[in-house]
């Protein structure tokens, strides 16, 4: 009877294959797997920076366009605002021009008016004066100055005027 007969050299190789295995286990597999390990660590960390870095820029990319909103609504205002003011700037000059133009008016009417009433008392008193020459020539008395004065309030009293230039 043959019972199995082992042979030496079988048990020998696969001692030898189990001691490669664990020593290959131990020094290549063990240390690439760590390797492999840190590198897959070291993307993700690389990823999580990069998905990091790309919400602060669309966070800033945001406060950016929320800036420029601000700044072009404030610079609508301001246009605005300057608009109103030279608006209003422009209203006050005209109605400055215009009060000053009632003003020169109203000042060209008064000066037409004393004109008129000076023209009117010195022909009143042109008139007064040859009326009082043709009286004169007409009664020729000799206390004529008297007269003279009479006549010429006789003749202011007719005509509603009463300058007396003459007498004083």
């Amino acid at each position: 009877m043959q019972l199995l007969r082992i042979d030496w050299n079988v048990l020998f190789t696969i001692i030898n294959l189990l001691i490669l295995y664990f020593g290959l286990r131990k020094f290549l597999i063990k240390p690439v797997t760590n390797v492999m390990e840190q590198r897959r660590q070291m993307i993700e960390g690389q990823m999580a920076d990069a998905k990091k870095t790309t919400e602060q820029a669309n966070e800033l990319k945001s406060q950016y366009e929320d800036a420029l909103k601000q700044a072009h609504d404030e610079s609508a205002h301001i246009v605005e605002k300057a608009r109103k003011t030279a608006q209003a700037e422009y209203e006050s000059r005209v109605n400055a021009a215009d009060q000053e133009a009632e003003k020169i008016i109203a000042n060209a009417h008064k000066t037409i008016d004393l004109e008129r009433e000076k023209t009117v008392q010195d022909l009143q008193t042109q008139i007064a004066g040859l009326a009082m020459m043709a009286a004169g020539k007409v009664l020729g008395k000799a206390d004529a100055a008297e007269q003279n004065k009479l006549m010429y309030e006789q003749f202011l009293a007719k005509t509603g005027g009463c300058n007396d230039t003459d007498s004083k």
